[in-house]
């Protein structure tokens, strides 16, 4: 099975990052502004080779571990953050069907045809409305019937595949992931995204409603589990993968409000000064402390990044806690920023405003620094 011949290496298709992540930085503002869906973007990402970067080489593709995905990541986010985190979704689908091969092979066959064609979005829809999933799947003939509402869905408007969590309506009930076409009868998307930042990544409601799904499009069905370490040791490289690369999207975004500061201080030489802001000791201090803080959380990000690829179980357990301190250094550095530069930094008519309302943002799509810290207290107990 192979993706195409022309598929880029790894390094071929991250050289091409420069001008892609120069084309996302031109639209971003515009798409926040309407929170309208950045399809040429998505476009401008599919066509250098970089949606596709995870799918596995058994598969014929690149084959991007962790390290090279948090790479484009971060330089995806000094782009468009949403643009970075609709990529971000699809390369962790690719990672995990490298890792387990999860989708039947048939269906993931036509997923990698329909990549070559064009951009072809992925997410999993695994949260609900309320504590308890009730998307349920009933049974059809040979195959199903999905029932249920899924939220904050990213980029539902131009997804190719949805991957649905979804309970049977059996006794006992079984659980797994339902493959389910974007475009699929049924499918009703509810335009509840208006949240402070990432407008453009358009995480809207899904409604399903007797949506067909064929008995062959269905991935790990069973019971519920009892404790079971190699299952456990898989979820956790999964969740790994999702923290690390959702992280290296933040960073990106502190680096390039970090590149904003500096312009902005080197150009700025307010009325009684006879410099720029960017020669006082002052603005020079705090400029190099934000520098020291994410040269510490790249140092962290890539380097456990790395070892998570070496199948250090440790690391895997560490990234939890890593997403909660690189995620607070990229939010306090671009906080700093805004400090420093006052109104300016807050006025719709430079980034930076746009920059902190994505970091905040974006820690919806992580776990809350509350139940990382709990799930760390209850390891030392």
């Amino acid at each position: 099975m192979t993706v195409t011949d022309g598929t880029p290496s790894v390094p071929d298709a991250l050289a091409r990052l420069p001008r892609v992540v120069d084309l996302l930085a031109a639209r971003a503002e515009e798409h926040d502004r309407d929170a309208t869906f950045p399809y040429q973007g998505i476009e401008a990402v599919h066509e250098a080779g970089l949606l596709t970067l995870t799918v596995g080489r058994r598969y014929g593709g690149p084959g991007a571990g962790l390290a090279e995905t948090v790479q484009l990541l971060a330089q995806l986010g000094r782009g468009d953050a949403s643009v970075a985190l609709l990529a971000a979704d699809t390369l962790l689908v690719h990672a995990e069907q490298a890792r387990t091969g999860g989708w039947p092979a048939a269906l993931y066959r036509r997923l990698l045809t329909e990549s070559r064609r064009g951009p072809a979005l992925l997410n999993t829809l695994p949260a609900e409305p309320g504590q308890r999933p009730d998307t349920v799947a009933r049974r059809d003939g040979q195959g199903w019937r999905l029932n249920g509402r899924k939220g904050w869905c990213a980029g539902a408007e131009a997804l190719a595949w949805m991957a649905v969590r979804a309970r049977t309506e059996e006794e006992p009930p079984r659980t797994g992931w339902f493959l389910v076409r974007g475009d699929s009868p049924g499918i009703e998307l509810d335009p509840v995204w208006d949240q402070l930042g990432l407008r453009a990544a358009a995480g809207q409601e899904v409604q399903l409603s007797e949506v067909a799904v064929a008995a062959d499009a269905v991935v790990g069905l069973a019971p519920a589990r009892r404790a079971d370490p190699a299952a456990e040791a898989a979820d956790q490289v999964s969740r790994a993968w999702r923290e690390l690369a959702l992280s290296a999207v933040h960073l990106g975004v502190a680096r390039a409000a970090q590149q904003w500061l500096v312009t902005f201080l080197g150009r700025r030489t307010p009325a009684n000064l006879t410099e720029p802001l960017s020669t006082l000791p002052r603005y020079r201090a705090a400029v190099a402390e934000i520098e020291a803080s994410l040269i510490g959380a790249e140092e962290l990000l890539h380097g456990l990044a790395a070892r998570v690829d070496r199948g250090e179980r440790t690391a895997a357990q560490r990234t939890g806690a890593a997403q909660l301190l690189i995620n607070r250094a990229a939010t306090a550095a671009v906080q700093q920023a805004v400090t420093l530069t006052g109104n300016p930094g807050l006025s719709r008519r430079h980034p930076l405003e746009r920059y902190l309302r994505d970091l905040l943002t974006g820690r919806t799509h992580l776990p809350s620094e509350d139940a990382t810290l709990e799930a760390l207290a209850a390891e030392l107990h």
